[in-house]
Protein backbone atom coordinates (compact mmCIF):
# COMPACT_ATOMS: atom_id res chain seq x y z
CA UNK A 1 0.00 0.00 0.00
CA UNK A 2 1.14 3.59 -0.57
CA UNK A 3 2.60 5.50 2.34
CA UNK A 4 0.07 7.84 4.03
CA UNK A 5 0.89 11.52 3.58
CA UNK A 6 0.20 14.63 5.64
CA UNK A 7 -3.54 15.22 5.85
CA UNK A 8 -4.46 11.55 5.32
CA UNK A 9 -6.30 9.59 7.97
CA UNK A 10 -3.79 7.40 9.81
CA UNK A 11 -4.47 3.66 9.43
CA UNK A 12 -5.83 2.23 12.68
CA UNK A 13 -4.18 -0.58 14.60
CA UNK A 14 -4.50 -2.76 17.66
CA UNK A 15 -1.30 -4.63 18.54
CA UNK A 16 0.39 -6.09 21.63
CA UNK A 17 3.36 -4.32 23.19
CA UNK A 18 6.32 -5.78 25.11
CA UNK A 19 4.19 -6.35 28.21
CA UNK A 20 1.44 -8.14 26.27
CA UNK A 21 -0.97 -5.22 26.64
CA UNK A 22 -2.97 -4.25 23.56
CA UNK A 23 -2.35 -0.75 22.24
CA UNK A 24 -4.86 0.79 19.82
CA UNK A 25 -4.70 4.06 17.92
CA UNK A 26 -8.32 4.73 18.85
CA UNK A 27 -7.33 4.75 22.53
CA UNK A 28 -4.92 7.60 21.86
CA UNK A 29 -7.36 9.96 20.14
CA UNK A 30 -6.84 13.50 21.37
CA UNK A 31 -3.07 13.13 21.66
CA UNK A 32 -0.16 13.31 19.25
CA UNK A 33 1.32 9.93 18.41
CA UNK A 34 4.90 9.41 17.24
CA UNK A 35 4.72 6.08 15.42
CA UNK A 36 8.17 4.96 14.36
CA UNK A 37 8.90 1.82 12.37
CA UNK A 38 12.29 0.13 12.70
CA UNK A 39 13.63 -3.11 11.14
CA UNK A 40 14.83 -5.21 14.07
CA UNK A 41 15.39 -5.25 17.83
CA UNK A 42 18.94 -5.08 19.20
CA UNK A 43 20.64 -4.14 15.92
CA UNK A 44 23.04 -1.15 15.96
CA UNK A 45 20.93 1.45 14.13
CA UNK A 46 17.67 0.39 15.77
CA UNK A 47 19.26 0.43 19.23
CA UNK A 48 20.62 3.94 18.66
CA UNK A 49 17.24 5.18 17.48
CA UNK A 50 15.40 3.59 20.40
CA UNK A 51 17.86 5.07 22.89
CA UNK A 52 17.52 8.51 21.28
CA UNK A 53 13.75 8.30 21.75
CA UNK A 54 14.37 7.11 25.32
CA UNK A 55 16.67 10.05 26.09
CA UNK A 56 14.17 12.60 24.74
CA UNK A 57 11.08 10.79 26.01
CA UNK A 58 10.27 13.24 28.81
CA UNK A 59 10.51 16.17 26.37
CA UNK A 60 8.33 14.37 23.84
CA UNK A 61 5.71 13.63 26.49
CA UNK A 62 5.86 17.24 27.68
CA UNK A 63 5.16 18.26 24.08
CA UNK A 64 1.99 16.14 24.24
CA UNK A 65 3.10 13.02 22.37
CA UNK A 66 2.90 9.27 22.88
CA UNK A 67 5.85 7.36 21.42
CA UNK A 68 5.27 3.92 19.86
CA UNK A 69 7.90 1.77 18.17
CA UNK A 70 6.89 -0.93 15.66
CA UNK A 71 8.86 -3.82 14.18
CA UNK A 72 8.15 -7.40 13.00
CA UNK A 73 9.79 -8.78 16.18
CA UNK A 74 7.84 -10.85 18.71
CA UNK A 75 6.50 -9.70 22.08
CA UNK A 76 9.27 -11.68 23.80
CA UNK A 77 11.95 -10.02 21.68
CA UNK A 78 10.49 -6.57 22.41
CA UNK A 79 10.41 -7.33 26.13
CA UNK A 80 14.08 -8.30 26.18
CA UNK A 81 15.09 -5.30 24.08
CA UNK A 82 13.04 -2.78 26.09
CA UNK A 83 14.32 -4.14 29.40
CA UNK A 84 17.96 -4.11 28.35
CA UNK A 85 17.81 -0.54 27.01
CA UNK A 86 15.42 0.83 29.65
CA UNK A 87 12.86 1.98 27.12
CA UNK A 88 9.93 3.85 28.73
CA UNK A 89 7.57 3.53 25.74
CA UNK A 90 5.67 0.72 24.01
CA UNK A 91 7.16 -1.45 21.27
CA UNK A 92 4.42 -3.01 19.17
CA UNK A 93 4.81 -6.50 17.72
CA UNK A 94 3.85 -6.70 14.03
CA UNK A 95 5.13 -10.19 13.06
CA UNK A 96 2.99 -10.52 9.94
CA UNK A 97 3.91 -6.92 8.97
CA UNK A 98 0.22 -6.03 8.52
CA UNK A 99 0.68 -2.59 10.09
CA UNK A 100 3.88 -2.01 8.12
CA UNK A 101 1.94 -2.82 4.95
CA UNK A 102 -0.85 -0.42 5.94
CA UNK A 103 1.69 2.40 6.36
CA UNK A 104 3.57 1.55 3.16
CA UNK A 105 6.84 0.73 4.90
CA UNK A 106 7.12 -2.95 3.97
CA UNK A 107 8.93 -3.32 0.69
CA UNK A 108 11.98 -4.34 -1.27
CA UNK A 109 15.35 -3.54 0.28
CA UNK A 110 18.90 -4.10 -0.88
CA UNK A 111 21.98 -5.08 1.13
CA UNK A 112 25.36 -5.82 -0.42
CA UNK A 113 23.67 -6.33 -3.77
CA UNK A 114 21.12 -8.77 -2.37
CA UNK A 115 17.45 -7.80 -2.65
CA UNK A 116 14.89 -8.87 -0.08
CA UNK A 117 11.57 -7.80 1.45
CA UNK A 118 11.81 -5.96 4.74
CA UNK A 119 10.73 -3.02 6.85
CA UNK A 120 11.77 0.45 5.72
CA UNK A 121 12.69 2.75 8.60
CA UNK A 122 10.12 5.56 8.78
CA UNK A 123 8.31 7.75 11.31
CA UNK A 124 4.78 9.18 11.28
CA UNK A 125 3.54 12.03 13.44
CA UNK A 126 -0.20 11.57 13.93
CA UNK A 127 -2.31 14.45 15.21
CA UNK A 128 -4.97 14.43 17.94
CA UNK A 129 -7.63 14.16 15.22
CA UNK A 130 -6.17 10.89 13.93
CA UNK A 131 -4.72 12.42 10.76
CA UNK A 132 -1.10 12.27 9.66
CA UNK A 133 0.69 15.54 10.41
CA UNK A 134 4.15 14.73 9.09
CA UNK A 135 6.06 11.81 7.55
CA UNK A 136 9.76 11.00 7.72
CA UNK A 137 10.38 8.33 5.04
CA UNK A 138 13.65 6.38 4.87
CA UNK A 139 14.85 7.79 8.18
CA UNK A 140 18.52 8.47 8.88
CA UNK A 141 18.97 7.79 12.58
CA UNK A 142 21.42 10.58 13.41
CA UNK A 143 19.49 13.69 14.51
CA UNK A 144 16.11 12.17 13.69
CA UNK A 145 14.58 12.30 17.18
CA UNK A 146 15.63 15.95 17.50
CA UNK A 147 13.72 16.68 14.26
CA UNK A 148 10.61 14.94 15.59
CA UNK A 149 10.78 16.90 18.84
CA UNK A 150 11.28 20.15 16.94
CA UNK A 151 8.21 19.39 14.81
CA UNK A 152 6.14 18.83 17.95
CA UNK A 153 7.40 22.07 19.50
CA UNK A 154 6.78 24.08 16.36
CA UNK A 155 10.47 24.36 15.51
CA UNK A 156 10.88 27.80 17.16
CA UNK A 157 12.09 26.96 20.66
CA UNK A 158 15.73 27.98 20.15
CA UNK A 159 15.62 30.82 17.62
CA UNK A 160 15.19 33.80 19.95
CA UNK A 161 18.58 33.75 21.78
CA UNK A 162 20.62 33.70 18.56
CA UNK A 163 20.91 37.49 17.94
CA UNK A 164 22.26 38.24 21.44
CA UNK A 165 25.83 37.06 20.85
CA UNK A 166 26.69 39.42 17.92
CA UNK A 167 25.18 42.41 19.77
CA UNK A 168 27.70 42.08 22.62
CA UNK A 169 30.67 42.34 20.23
CA UNK A 170 29.73 45.86 19.02
CA UNK A 171 30.70 47.58 22.31
CA UNK A 172 34.53 47.65 21.75
CA UNK A 173 34.01 49.69 18.53
CA UNK A 174 33.83 52.94 20.57
CA UNK A 175 37.31 52.30 22.03
CA UNK A 176 38.90 52.49 18.57
CA UNK A 177 38.32 56.29 18.30
CA UNK A 178 41.12 57.46 20.70
CA UNK A 179 43.66 55.79 18.40
CA UNK A 180 42.82 58.37 15.70
CA UNK A 181 43.78 61.28 18.00
CA UNK A 182 47.40 60.16 18.45
CA UNK A 183 48.61 61.02 14.91
CA UNK A 184 46.89 64.43 15.21
CA UNK A 185 48.95 65.27 18.31
CA UNK A 186 52.22 64.63 16.45
CA UNK A 187 51.51 67.38 13.90
CA UNK A 188 52.18 70.19 16.41
CA UNK A 189 56.01 69.89 16.33
CA UNK A 190 55.87 70.45 12.54
CA UNK A 191 55.69 74.21 13.18
CA UNK A 192 59.10 74.25 14.93
CA UNK A 193 61.24 73.74 11.81
CA UNK A 194 59.40 76.66 10.19
CA UNK A 195 60.14 78.83 13.20
CA UNK A 196 63.82 77.90 13.06
CA UNK A 197 63.98 78.78 9.37
CA UNK A 198 62.49 82.19 10.10
CA UNK A 199 65.03 82.74 12.85
CA UNK A 200 67.89 81.94 10.47
CA UNK A 201 66.59 84.40 7.88
CA UNK A 202 66.40 87.06 10.56
CA UNK A 203 69.96 86.35 11.57
CA UNK A 204 71.18 86.71 7.98
CA UNK A 205 69.40 90.02 7.66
Amino acid sequence: MPMPQAGDKAPGFSLPDQSGATVSLSQLKGRHVVLYFYPKDATPGCTTEACDFRDEHSALVKAGAVVLGVSPDSVASHQKFATKQGLPFSLLADPDHALADAYGVWGEKSLYGRKFMGLIRATFLIGPDGKVVRVWPKVKVAGHVAEVLSALQGGSSDKAPAPKAPAAKKAPAAEAKPAVKKPAAKKAPAAKPAAKAAARKGARG
